[in-house]
């Protein structure tokens, strides 16, 4: 087996951010990510930012965090995204991405993500009163059906009660990038690239 460094050097990941406790880890993310060959943009929801350590991450990653849709004439500071990550993704940013709401810069480069038929990963993070509301599953299969790499159960991580989330420290950060690597466009253009599959 190679390594991905090889097959992956110089495709863009987006990190996309929400407002969860486990926000506060995405370094790992970013970490985990760049040893596998990506080039990391960290874009945040607006609810994200309190947990966000900005200037590490901006250090980190080499880009700005962007949360917010830019003014007019404002440059594009980020370079077009080949793949997204969506972790942790809250009830309310999943429940709006299928409802297709675009009303921060994140979901707006979320729902356009999805309709360009980028590889997308999204791991949601809530726990479990918030996560028996009808249409949270109901997104979330709304989203399986669309493509979207949607890593939700048990076998990924249990749903914690109510006011404990803070206390929690076991996001598994390299699941989604995991699946990315199984993406089946992701390992076509490895496969062009090197004639090799993992």
């Amino acid at each position: 087996m190679q390594c991905h460094n090889a097959r992956m050097s110089g495709s863009v990941l987006y990190a996309v951010v929400c407002g969860s406790p486990a926000a506060q880890g995405v370094g790992k993310l970013v970490s985990l990510a760049k040893e596998r060959g990506w080039d990391v943009c960290v874009i945040a929801t607006p609810d994200a930012l309190k947990w966000l350590d900005i200037p590490t991450v901006v250090k980190q990653t080499g880009h700005p965090v962007r949360h917010r849709y830019k003014y007019p004439g404002e440059p594009d500071v980020l370079p077009s995204p080949d793949a997204m990550i969506i972790a942790p993704a809250t009830v309310n940013t999943v429940n709006k991405w299928a409802a297709g709401i675009a009303d921060t810069l994140a979901l707006g480069l979320i729902v356009e993500g999805l309709g360009l038929g980028l590889p997308i990963v999204a791991v949601p993070y809530t726990n479990r009163a918030m996560a028996a509301h009808p249409a949270f599953g109901e997104s979330v299969e709304k989203l399986r059906a669309w493509g979207v790499t949607v890593l939700y159960g048990d076998d990924v991580l249990e749903l914690h009660p109510p006011g404990v989330g803070e206390t929690r420290s076991d996001f598994p950060w390299h699941l989604p990038l995991d699946a990315l690597d199984q993406h089946p466009s992701l390992k076509a253009q490895r496969i062009a690239g090197d004639g090799t599959v993992d």
